[in-house]
């Protein structure tokens, strides 16, 4: 079985991610505006203080740069969710390095010896990003960095007409690469001790190895919504 990604599902997956990130930035950008109007002149600029909080949200991905047999490849939603901290470097310039559990994949359809199947791929990773933070305003922080990803388990569920198949961690006896270097952007939202985040993100390697592994080649990419709590 391969994994291929035509120009019309990259181009889908393209407008998915865009219109819901473009709802999330409005959103988010009336909620900034309105703080700000409303704030307080006593209200004191946090940029330069460090901070520790959790996060909680989403991630909707899919797999690009993939090669194998026919396969149409669709966006899934997953789970992401932990820790991050902020050390600020200056009044404008800090790092962020947070620590996430995060569920990744894709679901689709294909053929097996004509016979037609669907699958529901769910990589879970610890990713680590460490971003750098550029904060030209109080409550706006824009991040960008790489990330290391660690896989630790697989789930594949398989649609044969009525049946059902559930392949777990069946990669332990393949050539599937574990550690994963990728790259992520977004920007931040602080309101008070609340923060809500908007990232995307993109795999630098993708998950065969050295090649050798039976499971297709491709890379993760995808976009994560989270709301926070600042400590």
């Amino acid at each position: 079985m391969g994994v291929t990604l035509n120009c019309e599902n990259l181009f889908t997956l393209k407008s998915n991610i865009m219109n819901y990130y473009l709802i999330f930035i409005t959103g988010l950008l009336f909620l900034v505006f309105g703080a700000n109007a409303n704030a307080s002149k006593m209200d004191t600029d946090q940029r330069e203080v460090f901070a520790f909080g959790i996060k909680a949200g989403f991630n909707y991905s899919n797999v690009w740069d993939s090669r194998g047999q026919e396969f149409d490849a669709d966006p899934k939603f997953g789970f992401a969710g932990g820790f991050f901290a902020g050390i600020p470097l200056g009044r404008t310039i800090g790092l962020q390095p947070e620590i996430l559990i995060s569920q990744k994949g894709f679901k689709g359809s294909g053929t097996i010896l004509t016979a037609p199947y669907t699958i529901k791929r769910t990589k879970t990773y610890i990713d680590i990003p460490l971003q750098l933070q550029i904060k030209p305003v109080q409550h706006v922080t824009f991040l960008v960095g790489p990330q290391f990803s660690y896989l630790l388990k697989q789930d594949d569920v398989y649609t044969f007409g009525s049946n059902s198949i559930l392949v777990e961690e069946e990669f332990k006896n393949d050539n599937i690469r574990k550690n994963i270097l990728g790259f992520t952007a977004g920007i931040d939202f602080s309101i008070s001790h609340f923060v809500l985040s908007g990232k995307y993100g993109w795999d630098f390697q993708n998950n065969n190895g050295d090649g050798t592994s039976s499971t297709p080649r491709y890379k993760n990419r995808w976009l994560q919504l989270t709301a926070g709590y600042i400590f």
